[in-house]
Order: C-alpha cells, then sequence, then structure tokens
C-alpha cells in the first residue's frame, strides 16, 4: 500500500444540515453510506465527508476545540477557463461567497477562489500545464 494517499477529506461545519443543502444545490449527491450526523459524497478516488465541527473535535480526541477554516484550500481543475467561469457561477448560485474572481494568474493558469457556508476555501483552476485524464482527474506530469 502506498503512503501518499488520501482516502478521505472530513470538512467540520456548523450545520450540517445547511452544508448538506450547499453541496446539493453544487449537484453533489450523498452517499447511501450518510448518515444523519454525517454526510458521504464520493468523489473520484476518495471520498468527502461533512460532520459537524463539534463532532469532528470530539472524534479527533480534542473536545471542545475551536477548529478552524481557510487555512487549506480544496482544488477543481478544469480543462478550460470557460469551464472555469461556469463551476465559479454556479457555486455562487448555490450559496458561496466568492473569495476571488477567476482571472489569468501569475503562473500562467486562470483561477478563483470561493468559500462554502463555513469558510471552507474552493480553488476552480485551470492549469494549462496540468492535462486532465479523460475522467476529470488529475495526474502530475511525470507521475505516471
Amino acid at each position: 500500500m502506498t503512503p501518499q494517499r488520501v482516502t478521505l477529506i472530513t470538512l467540520g461545519v456548523a450545520d450540517l444540515a445547511e452544508s448538506r443543502a450547499f453541496y446539493a444545490r453544487l449537484g453533489w449527491v450523498e452517499h447511501r453510506e450518510s448518515q444523519p450526523s454525517i454526510a458521504f459524497f464520493q468523489l473520484n478516488g476518495l471520498a468527502l465527508g461533512l460532520f459537524g465541527r463539534d463532532h469532528l473535535a470530539e472524534d479527533q480526541g480534542r473536545a471542545g476545540a475551536a477548529l478552524g477554516t481557510g487555512a487549506m484550500t480544496l482544488a477543481q481543475n478544469f480543462a478550460t477557463e470557460i469551464e472555469v467561469d461556469a463551476a465559479f457561477a454556479a457555486a455562487l448560485a448555490a450559496g458561496a461567497t466568492a473569495l476571488k474572481v477567476p482571472e489569468k494568474v501569475f503562473w500562467g493558469g486562470y483561477s478563483g477562489y470561493w468559500a462554502d457556508p463555513d469558510g471552507h476555501v474552493w480553488e476552480m483552476a485551470m492549469n494549462p500545464f496540468w492535462p486532465l485524464n479523460a475522467d476529470g482527474s488529475l495526474t502530475l506530469p511525470g507521475a505516471e
């Protein structure tokens, strides 16, 4: 088993019902393994979980800890700038907060950022140096 992998990303949320509704408005479909206290979404090769912040802190052995947001970015890469713009607009229509409108960036690509209702930051990007696989997944050049 390779140690360099991620299988599940869990986001702590203030209001699970609100977060479920937000991701549903994005078009995401909950997996049947979801439970009243946690929502799961099957992604391409991994899963995303939404879990109440207090419950997440307790599960981590840090009951009462104030869990923060915004210190990391989740990203979706797209093949074109038009796709980035469409995904960004869809997120805003679903209730996301715009942080940076998509624009050409210093590294040669195109990207923008939005935050979900809990402040988790998502980047929508097109990187001309990282072509996507047919299924939308990313394999870094030379990592085949």
